[in-house]
């Protein structure tokens, strides 16, 4: 996340995660959207989005997220939007895939396939283009998925991407699989810590050697969490035990990630900010009030295939109506809510908050004195880095020099 230039203003929202398509060809147990569960899918209609991508430009939306789903199953429509918003003017652009297009790397058609692709993207403006993983055991990883070969097929296609100039992020996701054939399980606090931590080890380690520049982790999403308040709009949430984590569990889990993250920050760039992850500790802790309320719904909005917009991706009983209508009066708020765990509002708000204290002038600068001095310490730790990072631009190779200096 470009967070230098989201700054949150007042009534403006600057990241927009819209959903392309709702279908998808993987199976991973932690997402509601995958190709075993039925019911209708289909893709954005164009003209929806580039009324959405207009909107946006007037709004002053710096980032657009375009996910799914499985976003490359829209085929050219996904690089017609790209180039579209490029040209409109939106600057920060991403998006992903679930990896099914790197299986069977032994198929005599493989490089073409890929080459095509990483083409394909690289003649876009595409800022930042993920691929999740879910473990770094290979076979944990492409049974969960259901693509065989897939990993091997990673390593493969990244010098391809890097050629073209293009530098794919590994995304992640914490389930109970990252840790591979031994699931993330144990009696106490102390051994779930200690598995999570060598877990995470494991993985940031593999994703470096299958030639990763880039990773970050999303948080785990259970549709147990709609006991806390979310209700899902964006069904990337599951009842699977796999992604189901107690308090306690949770508070050990992104303690691992928040002691392991800088280990390994001298070889990846890792995005995942630790100002944002101590919060969600003492949240888990039973702190409270635990770290700043999301901007979902006041800088940050999530809009669905159909054009519906809402706070974000878990508040989906706050339909705010078609996103092309929203003016900048249903916008002005204060942010408060602090329901889910998910990354992509949750990070960059941690992340954007003392900005505007700054930018607020005095009182916001008192504000900022008379907080948290630890956690005001990790936040500007995390902007050095970030800046040893070039701003995570995934059209640019890593500067390991500066990276070193950061571990």
């Amino acid at each position: 996340m470009p967070i230098f230039k989201i700054l949150h203003r007042r009534g403006r929202p600057r990241q927009v995660v819209l959903q392309l398509t709702d279908r998808c060809n993987a199976r991973c147990v932690q997402c509601g959207m995958n190709v075993l569960n039925t019911g209708p899918r289909g893709d954005m209609a164009v003209d929806t989005a580039k009324r959405i991508i207009d909107h946006c430009v007037r709004l002053g939306v710096s980032a657009l997220s375009f996910t799914g789903g499985e976003p490359l199953l829209t085929g050219p429509l996904l690089s017609e939007l790209l180039s579209y918003a490029g040209r409109a003017g939106i600057e920060y652009l991403r998006t992903g895939t679930n990896g099914s297009r790197f299986a069977h790397p032994e198929a005599p058609d493989f490089h073409d396939r890929v080459t095509r692709l990483a083409e394909g993207l690289a003649s876009t403006p595409v800022r930042n283009f993920w691929i999740s993983l879910d473990s770094a055991d290979a076979g944990v990883h492409e049974a969960n998925r259901g693509f065989p070969g897939m990993v091997e097929g990673i390593r493969q296609a990244l010098p391809i991407f890097h050629a073209h100039g293009l530098y794919p992020t590994a995304n992640l996701a914490l389930t109970r699989l990252m840790t591979g054939e031994v699931p993330l399980e144990a009696a106490s606090a102390e051994q779930f810590y200690e598995k999570a931590c060598h877990g995470l080890s494991v993985f940031f380690q593999t994703a470096a050697d299958l030639g990763f520049t880039m990773a970050n982790c999303c948080y785990p999403m259970s549709d147990a969490d709609q006991q806390k308040g979310a209700q899902a709009v964006y069904a990337a949430t599951a009842a699977d035990a796999r992604v189901t984590f107690a308090d306690w569990e949770k508070r050990a889990l992104f303690q691992a990630v928040l002691d392991t993250v800088p280990r390994h920050r001298g070889a990846l760039r890792i995005f995942t900010p630790r100002c944002a992850v101590s919060t969600l500790v003492r949240q888990y802790a039973g702190e409270e009030p635990s770290g700043r309320p999301c901007l979902g719904g006041v800088s940050f909005l999530y809009v669905d295939r159909f054009g519906n917009a809402f706070p974000c991706g878990y508040r989906g009983t706050e339909n705010l109506g078609p996103f092309w209508e929203l003016g900048e009066d249903r916008l002005d708020g204060k942010a408060h809510c602090r329901a889910c765990d998910w990354e992509c509002f949750r990070d960059p708000s941690e992340l954007l908050g003392p900005l505007g204290d700054l930018a607020a002038g005095p009182a916001g600068w008192l504000s900022l004195a008379r907080g948290d001095i630890r956690q005001l310490g990790l936040w500007l730790s995390d902007l050095r880095y970030f800046a040893a990072c070039g701003q995570f631009d995934g059209r640019r190779p890593p500067d390991l020099a500066r990276l070193a200096r950061c571990q």
